[in-house]
């Protein structure tokens, strides 16, 4: 997991999660090219024993490592990568829960998109809806 934070500290974080450990670090390498350090970034992918899958803590540990009061927004490949999201939601608990996100939309374009509004200091919901409006109706 990249454990590189942007400097912004108030500003939404942004969450890559792939089953692919490759994938899942190869937008994190684009969001940074496109984004710089402007956002908290982390992102993470395989499962523990290095194949293809998500890891619930590898996954709270990313949201941990660039949580804000503004909210943590997460992007994800496939339904498994969402369903260990939203089992790390439930793990963080609330209130915390409350300001993470699943975003509907493309891994890759959803992430540069949700970056680059987060960057702008964009509120969550933004940031989210920004990602979305990528998504096929």
């Amino acid at each position: 997991m990249d454990k590189r934070k942007g400097t912004c500290g108030m500003n939404v974080g942004i969450v890559i999660v792939s089953h692919s450990p490759l994938v899942a670090e190869g937008t994190a390498q684009m969001v940074r090219q496109m984004v710089g350090e402007e956002v908290r970034l982390a992102w993470c992918g395989g499962d523990p024993d290095g194949g293809l899958g998500t890891s619930v803590q590898a996954i709270i540990d990313a949201m941990e490592s660039v949580w804000s009061d503004a909210g943590v927004a997460v992007l994800v490949d496939l339904g498994g990568a969402e369903s260990n999201s939203e089992m790390a939601m439930e793990v963080i608990g609330e209130p915390r829960s409350a300001r993470i996100r699943i975003c509907n939309a493309p891994i890759v374009e959803g992430a540069v998109m949700a970056a680059t509004e987060a960057a702008g200091g964009s509120s969550l919901a933004t940031v989210v809806a920004t990602a979305e409006e990528l998504s096929p109706l």
